[in-house]
């Protein structure tokens, strides 16, 4: 009984269904995963730096005293569900389920993003590039990414490659596709222009996020927050992987379609995460 089918329910109708434009769930993969959680927190360990001492004949060695350490995730339990009616599936000729479920697996993984972008804004970072860096109220540009990249660097953390990653909106992307640095051949080999996309550059992967009803990246006033992070400095505690499933409620005479989700996010060690702000209007 989806209180949106009624529009649909003619006499002849497409059954090629356009479904509304919506993205998934884009940063999984750019965090540590802690999956299977039982409980409703889960602790990160961080283990600190150790400083060698120089050894001195017939004197007891110096223990490093490494600091030890943990972030905990808080998870939080989450649906997506919609109700589809037994007379409407008679009424309309696709399976309304079926399109239920990529509607449900993408609000899910949307989600997912947000408790990791809501963990990256909540980060103790000290580092942060000024709007100011690359000029005054400006978009994002290569002066920025490297200034991300510099301080990344000075705090030590590593640079493997696929490790880093770096967050930015639309206009983002915008900013950076007319950036003589990122779109000319002699200095970048991917095909910017061609493709309207660049993936990688300064040694991170790029992630462009859209405007999310969920809140998305975030933007006070016309100051956008991108995020650039190392993977090992954000934790994704996962209690229940995303799941669907279909239970008919008689009282109804329809079909609950449902997505379920528990999980928490956290910012593991601060020192590999950068907040770039930008000016959009």
């Amino acid at each position: 009984m989806s209180r949106n089918l009624t529009a649909n329910e003619q006499a002849s109708f497409d059954s090629r269904v356009k479904a509304a434009y919506e993205l998934g769930g884009l940063l999984r993969s750019t965090v540590e995963i802690a999956d299977n959680i039982v409980g409703s927190t889960h602790r990160f360990h961080l283990m600190g730096k150790g400083l060698a001492t120089k050894r001195i004949d017939q004197t007891d060695v110096v223990p490093m005293n490494i600091v030890h350490g943990n972030a905990t995730a808080t998870l939080e339990d989450w649906n997506a569900a919609e109700y589809t009616g037994i007379f409407n599936q008679q009424k309309v000729p696709y399976k309304e389920q079926d399109k239920l479920a990529t509607v449900i697996a993408n609000a899910i993984g949307r989600r997912e993003d947000q408790l990791i972008l809501d963990a990256l804004d909540a980060a103790a970072t000290t580092l942060t590039v000024a709007t100011s860096v690359g000029g005054a109220a400006t978009g994002l540009n290569t002066a920025k990414m490297r200034r991300a990249a510099m301080l990344m660097n000075r705090a030590g953390v590593p640079r493997m490659k696929g490790e880093r990653t770096f967050v930015i909106s639309a206009e983002g992307l915008e900013n950076l596709l007319g950036d003589p640095d990122a779109n000319t051949i002699d200095k970048n080999n991917i095909k910017t222009l061609y493709d309207g996309e660049i993936s990688h550059w300064l040694g991170f992967e790029i992630v462009v996020m859209e405007d999310r009803a969920e809140g998305g990246l975030p933007k006070v006033g016309n100051i956008r927050t991108n995020f650039a992070y190392h993977r090992p400095a954000i934790g994704l505690a996962v209690g229940i992987n995303m799941r669907t499933e279909v239970n008919y409620i008689p009282v109804k005479t329809s079909y609950l379609a449902n997505g379920i989700f528990s999980a928490g996010a956290v910012a593991i060690d601060p020192t590999g995460i950068v907040e770039i702000e930008t000016t959009e209007a």
